[in-house]
């Protein structure tokens, strides 16, 4: 498995949802809602419209940890929210497949996410890359490790700085202007 890391540039995430919406609404929410969440790809991928019409919060059970997350819907998402599930069904899938009655799975979710990544020109992609994008701009704009952490459910802040690509960007920046 490939090392993937956060949509560092604001300019990139924007192409990547200008593309993904051109494609197709479903995965321009897919983005947006993973940008916006920090959730595993495999928790969005479970979700129905029930769980988020008309909710406050985004409340689920981690598939990874088994851990029970609740996540607030800020105004900006729950925009985002409406314009895509009008007109749906509360039984059905936020990320429906063109197969059957299920959700698209993570490897078409990976699958999406790289073909626009590709047009737009950002590398080391992945589904992960959803989550580690949430974390690292709410680390650059709230500098709260610790917060972060609990978002995330995670073990240590360094786990999570490690995660998010902090680690390495300190350590790019160390060697920057270094020179003996």
């Amino acid at each position: 498995m490939e090392f993937v890391q956060p949509i560092r540039d604001k300019k990139q995430i924007d192409e990547m949802k200008k593309v993904l919406r051109k494609q197709s609404l479903r995965d321009w929410f897919l983005f947006v809602l993973g940008i916006n969440t920090g959730l595993r790809v495999s928790d969005e991928l479970t979700l129905k419209v029930k769980h988020v019409r008309n909710q406050t919060h985004i409340t689920i059970k981690e598939s990874k940890t088994d851990k029970d997350k609740r996540f607030k819907i800020n105004g900006t998402l729950r925009e985002c929210i409406d314009e895509y599930i009008e007109g749906m069904d509360d039984e059905a899938w936020l990320f429906p497949s063109r197969k059957g009655d299920k959700p698209i799975s993570r490897v078409q979710a990976y699958r999406i996410l790289n073909a626009a990544a590709e047009k737009v020109g950002v590398e080391e992609i992945g589904t992960h890359t959803m989550r580690k994008t949430f974390g690292y701009h709410h680390y650059k704009q709230n500098k709260d490790v610790a917060m972060l952490q609990k978002l995330f459910n995670h073990s240590a802040p360094s786990v999570t700085l490690r995660y998010i690509g902090i680690e390495q960007d300190e350590m790019d920046a160390s060697i920057e202007d270094f020179s003996l």
